[in-house]
């Protein structure tokens, strides 16, 4: 009962995000400033895309119940706790920090919704309620470092490249070098301490119901 539950939260999730990211991007497209290549490029500079993305295909995956190589790996405890700690970020920055620095509106309002706030929580609550989070170890919290180190580095490099910085927290123009790369190196920090919340809270969960069954 509980694999055919998560199967079917698993697909409505998938349609959600799936439609959020394709909606997303037929927006930037039809209000773009630059060629089209380069809003292309743009649009995959985003973490909130990038890590929406990891989710779509989480939740694809998942409920194909795919047992390709790929298939696996996405349902994987590991995998799918360290795509909710990044897509936690993604609301969390987004709601405290950037939330109040543009003012969407019609379709645009609706998408921002979903990548930021509706598909964060439905994650998180997938998390919650149907992954073995019992596996989880605290080691497990220094792998899941190595997409966001990717992404500030990528972020960083292309913005000086291209002059186009997809956060303002990055933004070496305006900031400089220490202060963008000082915000960088403060949002891997709150990560790791996201993920070993996220480690303790399975830890915690996993004991409560050892404490049931005895």
């Amino acid at each position: 009962m509980q694999k055919q539950s998560a199967k079917f939260i698993a697909l409505i999730g998938a349609v959600i995000s799936w439609f959020a990211i394709i909606a997303q991007l037929y927006l930037m497209m039809g209000n773009r400033v630059v060629s089209v290549p380069e809003t292309a490029f743009r649009f995959f500079s985003f973490f909130t895309i990038d890590t929406n993305i990891l989710v779509s295909l989480c939740f694809t995956f998942i409920f194909l119940q795919s047992n390709s190589g790929i298939g696996r790996f996405f349902s994987k405890a590991t995998t799918i706790t360290a795509i909710t700690v990044y897509i936690t970020v993604v609301g969390i920055v987004y709601n405290v920090f950037l939330r109040s620095t543009w003012d969407p509106q019609g379709m645009q309002k609706i998408v921002d919704e979903l990548l930021h706030s509706v598909i964060p929580v439905l994650f998180i609550i997938f998390w919650l309620v149907f992954v073995p989070i019992e596996q989880l170890k605290w080691k497990n919290a220094f792998p899941w470092l190595i997409y966001p180190i990717i992404y500030m580095i990528y972020a960083i490099v292309h913005g000086v490249i291209t002059k186009f910085y997809p956060y303002p927290f990055v933004d070496v123009n305006e900031l400089g070098y220490n202060k963008a790369l000082l915000n960088a190196c403060a949002v891997l920090v709150v990560i790791f301490i996201l993920s070993l919340a996220f480690i303790g809270t399975g830890k915690i969960m996993n004991r409560l119901d050892q404490k049931k069954i005895a």
